[in-house]
């Protein structure tokens, strides 16, 4: 159980989180209610109210078929960033690496590189390779943007965890996979639900890198939605932001129902 804070103290932490919520999600918020405007161009406040901008959105097959592949192809990056990730963390924490500072920094060094020369990077990666099949150049290119995120957070889990279960464990006659399946995973959880939602919501959100990479036949909604804002700025582009927010919004609590924190700190 987390102590609640109480006197003066408590009073400022939780008002300086509610400005910061409130901070963060203004803008949000004020997306969602252009999206509703019953006017030709972005205005705020909005004229009137209408639905016509979301019929005509999800009637936009271009929209649609970005959303459904951005989906996908973030949920492929969040398979492929955790079955890389994991291990890694792992071997840089219990492994003993002779250079496991220099091999932690190279792993997570797409967090400190911007995005937009990473993308421009891989693109001449793939080209001087001839690797043309966009949708195999975008996976791996979010998988090395994104797997930097569990390798960071499941190495903070990691170093939580008492080495002393694990021998343990091995001493009581447990096999190395059932160690850290009954042992260490259930502790590290946390660490790897955060990185996956991270993963999920940085390869959605990605536009950098996919515009390197994307083409005609896989576009992800990003790009799209770039398009359209520099065709026309009409509410339709809030609408999409609005669905695009509540795709992920939904992914994110699926994620957090099925394997979520508090079942991983439960376990």
């Amino acid at each position: 159980m987390i102590p609640r804070l109480q006197g003066l103290s408590g009073w400022l932490l939780y008002g300086f989180a509610a400005a910061m919520m409130v901070f963060i999600l203004t803008p949000i918020l004020l997306i969602m209610v252009i999206s509703f405007s019953d006017g030709y161009f972005v205005s705020f406040p909005p004229t009137g109210f209408t639905l016509d901008w979301y019929s005509k959105v999800l009637g936009n097959q271009e929209f649609i078929d970005a959303l459904l592949f951005s989906t996908l192809l973030s949920l492929g990056t969040t398979v492929l960033s955790l079955l890389l990730g994991v291990p890694a963390a792992i071997a840089l924490v219990r492994g003993n690496l002779p250079f496991a500072s220099l091999a932690k920094g190279l792993l997570l060094s797409p967090l400190i590189f911007p995005v937009l020369i990473t993308g421009l990077a891989l693109l001449q990666l793939f080209t001087g390779y001839g690797w043309g099949n966009a949708k195999l150049n975008l996976l791996l290119a979010h998988t090395v943007v994104t797997t930097p995120y569990v390798v960071r957070t499941v190495i903070t889990s990691l170093e939580l965890v008492n080495p002393s279960l694990e021998e343990a464990a091995r001493t009581l006659g447990a096999t190395r996979w059932a160690t850290f399946y009954r042992v260490v995973l259930p502790q590290i959880a946390p660490g790897v639900v955060s990185g996956a939602i991270f993963c999920f919501m940085v390869s959605f959100d990605n536009y950098p890198v996919s515009m390197w990479l994307a083409d005609s036949e896989n576009t992800p909604v990003p790009v799209v939605l770039y398009r359209q804002i520099g065709t026309v700025f009409d509410p339709s582009v809030a609408t999409m932001s609005t669905l695009i927010i509540l795709l992920a919004t939904v992914v994110v609590v699926m994620l957090e129902k099925m394997v979520g924190l508090r079942r991983a700190m439960a376990a």
